[in-house]
């Protein structure tokens, strides 16, 4: 393998690991002596620190690191503040509605009534910034509480809860009985 070949697996070793790799590890994995390895790592710091690159390799105690050179971070500043887009799954969804109409709601109230566990969902939601803690319920294990939020309000364009749309009751009997059912079809299986 030429020295070039040696350069590549450093940079995919350094790249993919994030963290610092030592020497020892990065000669054995190259199947190298440390001496040769640590002579090519030498020869591309001075590339990464001559070139106009945004990023660098650094040495830190007998280890060696890939990352953002000092100058960049202004730019990674711009690019973490602006907004993410957030999507929300038929699941995510799911519990979001469940919480907006039966708030305050605890997890164990959620998961009865989707027949599934929630955490994911919820811890997900929260991240979102549409649901928040409550408080706690005044029963044993005091559980958490959960309820929409006014980022929740602002993304879906009511003022209130009192504002989301009313379920027709024929319809909720609807999707009772075709979530009956497919839970009947899972029993049988």
């Amino acid at each position: 393998m030429g020295e070039k070949k040696y350069e590549a697996a450093i940079e995919a070793i350094l790249f993919t690991m994030g963290e610092s790799v030592e020497l020892e590890k990065i000669a054995g994995a190259l199947e190298l002596e440390q001496d040769k390895t640590k002579e090519i790592l030498d020869g591309m710091i001075k590339r990464y620190e001559q070139d106009d690159r945004g990023l660098q390799i650094i040495e830190l105690d007998g280890a060696y690191q890939m990352c953002t050179k000092r100058e960049m971070y202004e730019y990674l500043i711009r690019i973490a503040k602006q907004p993410k887009r957030h999507v929300l799954t038929d699941v995510l969804m799911e519990t979001l509605s469940i919480i907006a109409y039966k708030q305050p709601i605890t997890k164990v109230e959620i998961e009865k009534i989707r027949g599934v566990s929630c955490d994911h969902a919820v811890n997900k939601l929260v991240e979102y910034n549409l649901v928040c803690e409550l408080g706690r319920l005044d029963a044993p294990g005091r559980p958490l509480l959960f309820g929409t939020t006014e980022e929740f309000l602002r993304s879906f364009g009511v003022h209130s809860i009192e504002e989301l749309p009313v379920l027709n009751p024929v319809q909720v009997e609807e999707f009772k009985q075709e979530a009956e059912a497919e839970m009947h079809m899972k029993l049988d299986v």
